[in-house]
């Protein structure tokens, strides 16, 4: 069969649902109702003349021959994106859209520089558009691989071999309490490390290794994977919490939150700018590239 327009289409939806595990999960990613989904479904069907998958009350699984069409498709359209990017770098006009997926609670920080290049941005390439989007950090790293966004900025611990990292800047962290925790009025000197970690802790559902094993052992524990979510918890006085200190410092000023110096538990984290290797569009080389000048200028 020659492939057309329309039947890059169906795989693309199909290419949603499998990845979603079924049609309702595959609405938000799509933007599209179910029937209309189900009646994309049934058009790739009935234009390769296969049964792809089962759906209905019992659920949603794959025929043999959908996961054939599953691997098919996707090297298609993988195909199709790469060599779409190798045609945009053909391109000397530096327009078009850039999508760039940010950590939360970033505004803060005033080591953070993004609004520099965002002004740099519109007065010397206007016609590039950019797309922000707060997003957590796994899925930050996740969506860069996929090419969902061209540019992410945070910092995980899952590093992606297909992706390249340039750290910008380091964010501090520290521990606090918040204003009804019965460490909140207590001397410094008074405050012992061990007993700190006798108390339920908020800690980030993506962090892993030392840092997510040292939290694993209390059951009162509890996980957010938002730092604005974690703050609210340390905020309600009932746990101990690492946050970053230009955001939890605005809480701190009000009286609402104490920087404990629990030293084993303060860090910094780097924040990364990561994009995929190999060949870039121009727009958005040229996105990458300010952002990086806006935080060495400040170094």
């Amino acid at each position: 069969m020659k492939i057309s327009g329309s039947d890059l289409h169906l795989f693309r939806v199909f290419e949603s649902v499998v990845r979603n595990g079924g049609i309702s999960a595959a609405q938000m990613e799509l933007s599209l109702s179910q029937p209309t989904i189900s009646n994309h479904l049934t058009a790739l069907e009935r234009r390769l003349g296969v049964k792809l998958c089962e759906r209905g009350r019992r659920g949603f699984s794959l025929t043999e021959e959908g996961r054939r069409v599953y691997e098919i498709g996707t090297e298609i359209t993988e195909t199709l994106d790469a060599n779409s990017v190798r045609l945009s770098c053909l391109r000397s006009a530096l327009a078009g859209k850039v999508s760039v997926g940010i950590v939360d609670c970033m505004a803060t920080d005033s080591n953070f520089r993004l609004s520099d290049a965002i002004a740099e941005l519109s007065e010397t390439a206007p016609e590039i558009e950019l797309n922000l989007t707060i997003m957590r950090p796994n899925d930050i790293t996740k969506a860069v691989a996929e090419n969902e966004i061209d540019i992410g900025i945070g910092g995980s611990d899952i590093k992606v071999a297909s992706l390249r990292y340039e750290i910008i800047y380091r964010e501090e962290h520290a521990v606090f309490c918040g204003s009804a925790h019965p460490l909140f009025r207590r001397k410094e000197e008074a405050i012992a490390s061990a007993e700190c970690h006798g108390y339920p802790w908020v800690h980030r559902g993506y962090w892993y290794g030392m840092r997510r094993q040292r939290f694993d052992n209390l059951a009162a524990n509890r996980v957010a994977f938002d730092i604005e979510a974690q703050l609210l918890m340390v905020l309600s006085g009932a746990y101990l919490g690492v946050l970053p200190i230009h955001f939890a410092g605005l809480f701190e000023q009000q009286g609402r939150l104490r920087r404990l110096a629990i030293a084993d538990e303060a860090y910094f984290a780097d924040i990364e700018i990561a994009t995929r290797t190999g060949e870039q569009a121009a727009n958005v080389a040229y996105v990458r590239d300010a952002i990086t000048k806006a935080h060495r200028k400040h170094l």
